[in-house]
């Protein structure tokens, strides 16, 4: 038998097989998203020049930053999300010092010979979305990239009318410092970076680098392959991060992982790579047609959800400060002087500051993305065992908390009342903030073993640790003194988010099903249930209002927030369909700090008060903030973190979808803080108890609805009637 014809026919029947089965799931789509999803295409008609116009393009964990040199060059990035290097012995800044550095893994560059990019030669890029790969048209040649979504690898794909070669170059600018590019790799580049033995602890024998490769392609040098001349050529990168093993036994690992990759057939996996992104797409969507402003958020929806979905399955959280897409610059302007940064740099360093991260998680639960959730949740579930520890080793009682900026590995530090205040050394808050998101993540999914394994851990342990932290009053309420209201004022007296925060946690956990929870522990939290303070409450320009923390303390501000509209969110104390919205919409109105965009939380309160007008004022501009010295319309500016900055996107979608929908218990509310002028709109979004709503908004009204289950429409409230 003919073994390599055998091998090619049964290639081509399961490619067939596997087009047709996914063309078949694709027709049993009732929504047909692609057309809708195509307008938003972001396409440019001229090359770079730099990595300042380069476009984003993921499968979750690897992350690209790709664009096309003036010569033709195609360039990329590669991000990951656990390539957590060293800071060097140099570094002064202690913000890059601490929590690691999450560095690139290197820059791989694609030139072609001859190069079909001269004068006058017609160029395209487009980032197609609904298949999530990037298009390169250079006269009469075609690059394809695209990061497969279902296995670790690049692809890098030619197609030309007249045979090309093609040549293969790993840039990398840290070689020889702290990068090793491997000898006698025959037809391969192999690299890697190995942290070194004096890291931190955390960091010491983390491993991160690459092979590339690819049919037709041979060794030049070590950084170089080339190919004959030809009308296609494929390239695969291969990425790996490991720990605690040798650069040999790294090397085989990756070995054994790209022949399980090669194993499978191409074309298959072409097409398991769509079929996931068809799924991704019509998990959920928002198309709005009408204003101006109206067109511009839908496309700063459509694309920070597709940035987020590219780096947000990875082994860790997405940082807010650049996530995996941060590229390099000769001129950055640091300090009033201009410097030149590679593309590992990022302001605010390796640590993960939670009232940055979580704009990227909250709208993960309309959206439905709950996949995309799961890695915040086990980086904190991992840190909670030693923070128990120190918790109990400082203070001696139970219970642990997380500290609101912490590295990948977590640690706190001593924090007794007779501590100098700071910024954060006081701050408890991230542990009910995740709690309360971890709840909504049961309440949407059902998922009784995250409930059991991970949600109780966490929220238990939060509650255990203010219940025993501090004492009581006169009158026997929990005494929260010292304790920060958030970054605000530090050293408060019963500061208003964590008051909040308890009573909503609580109060959900008390709620919990018997098959999650036993009585005894239900019976615990109502004790501490009675026993919490009530919000701080007084008034301001004549009006009552909430109070940031209880008097008759003056404490100095040193941030621009409102901690007082925690309890409307992220804690939903208030909101529409809840008590007192008059008292809630009294504090937003005279909040002190009106600023937009970055981690201001304005844009979603305004939507849970029932603002349109000022809800549409926050959110569009946050949607229309994209960096300048950035090309790509997701890349956001700066504001208070760094570009591309992932909080200003993040809580645009979460601003829009709670103008477009919000959550009180059961009841789904409809167009609660819609503008009229937003006319013909779509959407898809997810609810509690494995819902989904699905409908259109013309000339103001809601129409099409269909709600799934069924029975769930029951629980609807149209708020445009």
């Amino acid at each position: 038998m003919n073994t390599k014809l055998f091998k090619a026919v049964l290639s081509a029947l399961l490619a067939v097989l596997v087009s047709t089965t996914a063309n078949s799931q694709v027709k049993k789509t009732a929504f047909n998203i692609s057309p809708l999803l195509d307008a938003y295409n972001v396409s440019w008609d001229s090359p770079g020049p730099t990595s300042s116009q380069s476009m984003p393009i993921g499968n979750g964990d690897i992350g690209l930053n790709v664009w096309v040199e003036p010569n033709g060059d195609l360039c990329f990035f590669i991000g990951k999300t656990d390539a957590w290097g060293a800071a060097s012995a140099t570094e002064k800044n202690n913000w890059i010092k601490d929590g690691g550095v999450l560095m690139k893994l290197g820059k791989v560059r694609v030139s072609l010979s001859p190069t079909p990019l001269t004068q006058g030669t017609l160029f395209t890029q487009v980032l197609k979305l609904h298949n999530s790969e990037i298009l390169v048209k250079e006269g009469d040649t075609q690059l394809r990239v695209w990061v497969d979504a279902n296995n670790p690898v690049i692809r890098v794909e030619s197609k030309s009318t007249k045979p090309v070669s093609v040549k293969v170059t790993l840039d990398n600018w840290r070689a020889g410092n702290g990068d090793i590019i491997m000898t006698n790799q025959a037809n391969k580049i192999a690299w890697y970076h190995q942290n070194a033995k004096d890291a931190d602890i955390h960091l010491q024998g983390i491993t991160f680098g690459g092979i590339i490769k690819g049919k037709g392609l041979v060794t030049k040098d070590d950084t170089t392959l080339q190919s004959k001349a030809s009308f296609t050529q494929s390239i695969s990168v291969y990425p790996l991060t490991t720990k605690d093993i040798t650069p040999d036994e790294w090397l085989n690992q990756l070995n054994k992982q790209i022949a399980h990759i090669d194993a499978l057939p191409f074309e298959q996996t072409r097409l398991a790579h769509q079929q996931w992104w068809d799924k991704f797409w019509h998990r959920s969507w928002i198309f709005i047609k009408g204003d101006e402003a109206a067109v511009k958020n839908t496309q700063g929806y459509v694309l920070q959800r597709y940035v987020t979905a590219c780096a947000g399955r990875g082994a860790y959280p997405i940082k807010f400060n650049g996530s995996i897409f941060v590229v390099d610059n000769p001129q950055y302007k640091q300090n009033r002087k201009i410097v030149s940064i590679d593309a590992d740099y990022r302001e605010w360093g390796g640590q993960y500051w939670f009232q940055n991260t979580r704009p990227m998680y909250w709208p993960r639960l309309m959206a439905g993305d709950f996949d995309e959730m799961l890695p915040l949740f086990k980086m904190y579930a991992k840190i909670l065992p030693d923070n128990a520890a120190q918790v109990k080793k400082y203070y001696n009682h139970g219970g642990a908390y997380f500290q609101e900026t912490q590295p990948f590995w977590g640690g706190l530090p001593y924090m007794g009342p007779e501590v100098k205040e700071n910024w954060t050394g006081h701050y408890f808050t991230p542990i009910l903030e995740l709690s309360m998101m971890m709840l909504d993540y049961y309440e949407y999914t059902g998922d009784k073993k995250f409930a059991k394994e991970t949600l109780l851990p966490i929220a238990s342990a939060g509650v255990e640790f203010f219940d025993k932290h501090f004492g009581r009053d006169a009158q026997g309420k929990l005494l929260l003194d010292p304790d920060n209201s958030i970054e605000m004022f530090w050293k408060a007296h019963n500061p208003a988010p964590d008051i909040a925060g308890l009573h909503a946690v609580v109060g959900r956990l008390m709620t919990l099903p018997a098959g999650v929870i036993d009585e005894k522990e239900r019976a615990n939290w109502k004790r501490f249930y009675d026993e919490l303070p009530p919000l701080p409450v007084g008034d301001k320009d004549g009006k009552q209002v909430l109070l940031p923390y209880t008097g008759p303390q003056t404490v100095k501000g040193h941030n621009l927030e409102n901690p007082e509209l925690y309890a409307i969110y992220p804690f939903r104390i208030y909101g529409l369909g809840r008590p007192d919205l008059d008292l809630a919409k009294n504090t937003f109105e005279v909040r002190k700090f009106k600023d937009k965009g970055c981690w201001i939380q304005d844009p979603i309160q305004a939507a849970m008060l029932g603002l349109p007008d000022v809800a549409k004022v926050y959110v569009s501009y946050n949607f229309a903030r994209k960096e300048p010295t950035l090309k790509f319309p997701a890349f956001w500016a700066t504001g208070h973190d760094y570009a591309p900055d992932e909080d200003n996107g993040g809580n645009g979608e979460n601003g829009l979808q709670e103008m477009l929908m919000q959550i009180n218990g059961k009841k789904i509310m409809l167009l609660p803080a819609w503008p009229k002028e937003w006319g013909d709109t779509e959407f898809k979004l997810n609810a509690p108890f494995n819902t989904t709503v699905q409908g259109k908004v013309k000339d103001g009204k809601l129409i099409d609805l269909v709600v799934t289950p069924a029975s769930r429409k029951a629980d609807v409230i149209d708020m445009s009637k």
